[in-house]
């Protein structure tokens, strides 16, 4: 995992033995379920580590000082089970929809050790309702799940008014940007800034997508199961 510590560094990141030992025995799990379970078509380790750990780190920076995170379409834990490992102390609750992958995110959990982290089987839809739920955190997150104008109605309502929705997207999202102006107003967020980040030792380039939320959102979003992918706000 020396690949891991020095890729990190790059980033002004400085993990320890123990956080490095944890990335490891996520790896192994990782790879031992995946024959059981589709959660990555990423196999290689190093592979693993670039497009998978460190770049679920390179978001470090945009939640250093928050201290309640909630990643919407974990999937595998991404970013959310890099990220806890880094913030041990931070409170952190992984959403995805998929009950198998909730079932391998618990073992993921109970193997590293994790304190202070929930992963819940649901959509962000049903999940909304759950006793105050709604603009409970101050940050929430997700990697690469949608298109902007429909992600935005899933993240925003969770995220409480001064908080901000961090978007992780690959390089070309102009068009996406555009399409989702008006859902940004809707729902209450103003578009922050668009950072870009290149992963260390590679020419892979992500677009971090800061919006803060200033105002409530409507209680009618997320509209119901389906229609915010079907209907977009646009």
């Amino acid at each position: 995992m020396q690949d891991l510590k020095n890729k990190a560094e790059k980033m002004n990141i400085f993990l320890t033995e123990i956080q490095i030992e944890q990335f490891f025995k996520y790896m192994q799990l990782l790879l031992e379920w995946n024959e059981k379970i589709n959660l990555t078509a990423i196999l290689d380790p190093k592979e693993i580590i670039l497009k998978h750990f460190i770049d679920s780190l390179s978001i470090y920076k945009y939640i250093e000082n928050e201290e309640k995170i909630l990643d919407i379409g974990t999937g595998a834990g991404f970013p959310g089970i890099p990220l806890k490992i880094l913030f041990p102390e931070k409170e952190m609750v992984l959403l995805d929809s998929l009950n198998k992958r909730i079932s391998f995110l618990e073992i993921v959990i109970q193997e590293l050790k994790l304190k202070n982290i929930k992963a819940i089987h649901g959509r962000a839809e049903e999940f909304i309702k759950v006793n105050k739920q709604r603009e409970n955190y101050k940050v929430v997150v997700s990697r690469a799940v949608a298109k902007l104008n429909v992600l935005l109605e899933y993240m925003l309502p969770f995220t409480v008014v001064g908080g901000k929705c961090i978007c992780m997207k690959s390089n070309d999202i102009e068009e996406e940007e555009n399409q989702a102006k008006k859902a940004i107003e809707i729902l209450g967020g103003k578009l922050e800034k668009v950072d870009e980040v290149i992963l260390p030792d590679s020419d892979i380039i992500r677009k971090i997508v800061i919006i803060s939320k200033e105002k409530s959102t409507p209680k009618q979003y997320p509209r119901k199961a389906g229609t915010p992918t079907k209907k977009p706000i646009s």
